[in-house]
């Protein structure tokens, strides 16, 4: 077993707090929000990252954020 780099922890707390906090249902204004304070909670606890990896952070827990897309066309079976 491998220790969790520091990205990979703050990644894993990240989507911790978004289950816990209930940003998934948030609006978007309240998401971008969220997201702000959020990010500047992870760049003090996670120090070592770099602004490319919390700009990676942010991208990585704002798709997660994201309704799933449905199809809107049926496929058909061929046989």
């Amino acid at each position: 077993m491998s220790t969790p780099t520091p990205f990979e922890q703050a990644r894993d707390e990240l989507f911790s707090h978004i289950l816990r906090c209930g940003v998934l249902e948030a609006s978007a204004e309240h998401q971008k929000e969220w997201f702000d304070d959020t990010m500047l909670y992870l760049a003090d606890r996670y120090d070592g990252l770099d602004e490319p990896q919390l700009s990676e952070l942010r991208v990585l827990g704002e798709r997660y954020c994201r309704p799933v897309v449905g199809r809107s066309a049926t496929v058909a079976a061929t046989v």
